[in-house]
This record gives structure tokens, C-alpha cells and sequence, in this order.
């Protein structure tokens, strides 16, 4: 049921990769295909990384096929789910009966032991984030309107941003997973100032709102060793514990970060001043 599987890393690997092996450790590509469920496996916090495309139709979330004692159960036996309506149109997602109305930029909480959950949207493009759960915590809808986001930085710096906490013990209880979206203002390109790690934590960026012609360069590794891989419009980078995150694209843009790990503190970062990095 998994396209891929990424393997965990130690920072030392980092050293002589290729652009290519650190592209086909670190990134994924493909995740929105029309009329496609795509998910991919990551043993970093045990992250599914995926995306739902109905295309007019209707997507159901898989049953696990692996291993062979689990075969048949729902996904989220003891997995909780985040999803993000990327697209241009609102759909609608059906968990165990009950449904919502995502809108452009509207998440949902879904809660670990949730047996039936299914896509609808003929503009709608899902992005889906799955890491295992110890309780099931309430089902929610979460309205990007409804969240006040923090704003940092500067156009003069071109890093001006807002930041929407969207799966926080503030916003929406969960067992592991925090989840957010950052939009860039015009103007700005740079992300994740100042760059930090979580030692304790992975993370997931995914970003979407390019065009074609743009790219982002997105660094990684450690702080006095830096790396890049260019991405794509809905290309999406695992971050492990150890790798600084941040980067920088060719015009505004938006990316969902995820995380999940020892805690679920927001603030758990080692931040990096910028001319620590080389």
C-alpha cells in the first residue's frame, strides 16, 4: 500500500551523498495524482505522508495490507490523521458516516480508531499526515479563518509570514501529531527564520501555491554543513531530528509543517543564528 518506504538517517550519512541519494532519502514527489489515494511510509516518528485527489469522484482511505496480522484493519486502528484541503474548491471528507465541508485551506482532526474515512471534491487536493496515537482524542473540523495566526518577520528581510497553528494542544488536542500552515506575504521568500532543530522531534514540510516555473531551494543537514535539495510546486522533505529546516523560493508560497515526536510543545526548538550556518 506504500509507493516508498524512507528509512531513518544518521547525520554522518550526509556527508559525500549525492544531490541524487539525498533527493531519493529525503524527498517526496507525487504525493496528488487525480482520482488517486497516494500514501508513502517514513520510520521518522513513523510518519504516512500522502495525498487524495477525488477528481470528481469518491476516494476511500485504505486498509492496511501490512503486515500479514494486520492485513483488513482500518489504517487508523491506532493511528491518528491530519487532513488539508490544498486545493482550489471545497470538498467534503466523510469520517465513519459523518461529514465535513473543507474549504481552501480548512483541516481536520481525525481521531486513531476512526474505521471509514472518505474524500470528495471535484477541485478539492487532500494532503494527508498520519503518525500513530496512544488515545483517540474528538474529531474536529479546523477553519483556517477561525485561527489567529502569529506573525513574524519582515518584508524588508523578505520573510514576512503568517503562521497558523492548526493541530496544537491550543487549538485541536492530539495524541502526537502538530500540524500548521505558513503563508508567505508577496514579497517574501524566505521561510522558518531563524532556522532551528527539534532533536526530539521529525518533521515534514510540504510546499504548494507555486507555479510551474518556480522552485524552492530547501536546506537541511547540520548547522555548520548545509545542504539543499530543489523542490517542486506540492513536493513535500523529511526533516530528521538532527537537520536544520528552512528555506528559500522564487516567490511567495505556502507550506505545511508537521510534527511529531517526545511532545507536543511548539516551542521545543534549538535555534540557530544565522551566521552559526555554513
Amino acid at each position: 500500500m506504500f509507493e516508498k518506504t524512507y528509512y531513518a538517517t544518521h547525520p554522518d550519512m550526509m556527508a559525500g551523498v549525492s544531490n541524487d541519494e539525498l533527493r531519493d532519502r529525503y524527498l517526496v514527489s507525487r504525493i496528488f495524482r487525480a482520482g488517486e489515494v497516494a500514501l508513502t511510509y517514513s520510520h521518522g516518528e513513523r510518519f504516512i505522508i500522502g495525498g487524495a485527489v477525488p477528481a470528481g469522484g469518491v476516494l476511500q482511505l485504505p486498509a492496511q495490507t501490512e503486515p500479514d496480522s494486520a492485513a483488513g484493519h482500518p489504517l487508523l486502528e491506532r493511528r491518528e490523521l491530519g487532513v488539508v484541503n490544498i486545493g482550489e474548491g471545497t470538498g467534503s471528507v466523510a469520517v465513519d458516516g459523518q461529514r465535513f465541508e473543507l474549504a481552501p485551506r480548512d483541516a481536520l482532526y481525525v481521531p486513531m480508531g476512526s474505521a471509514d474515512v472518505r474524500f470528495e471534491g471535484e477541485h478539492a487536493r487532500y494532503y494527508l499526515l498520519s503518525v500513530p496515537a496512544h488515545r483517540a482524542f474528538p474529531l474536529r473540523k479546523l477553519r483556517l479563518a477561525d485561527i489567529k495566526p502569529m506573525e513574524r518577520g519582515s518584508l524588508e528581510a523578505s520573510n514576512a509570514r503568517k503562521i497558523y497553528q492548526l493541530i496544537l494542544p491550543h487549538t485541536c488536542a492530539s495524541a502526537s501529531l502538530c500540524l500548521g500552515m505558513t503563508i508567505l506575504e508577496p514579497g517574501s521568500v524566505w521561510n522558518t527564520m531563524p532556522p532551528h532543530v527539534h532533536e526530539r522531534r521529525s518533521e515534514i514540510y510540504l510546499y504548494f501555491g507555486l507555479e510551474n516555473q518556480d522552485r524552492i531551494f530547501h536546506y537541511m543537514g547540520r548547522a555548520d554543513a548545509l545542504r539543499h535539495i530543489v523542490m517542486a510546486n506540492e513536493d513535500a522533505v523529511i526533516s530528521p531530528p538532527w537537520s536544520v529546516h528552512m528555506g528559500a523560493g522564487t516567490r511567495a508560497y505556502s507550506f505545511i509543517w508537521a510534527m511529531a515526536g517526545e511532545n507536543l510543545d511548539y516551542n521545543d526548538m534549538d535555534v540557530k543564528d544565522i551566521c552559526q550556518l555554513r
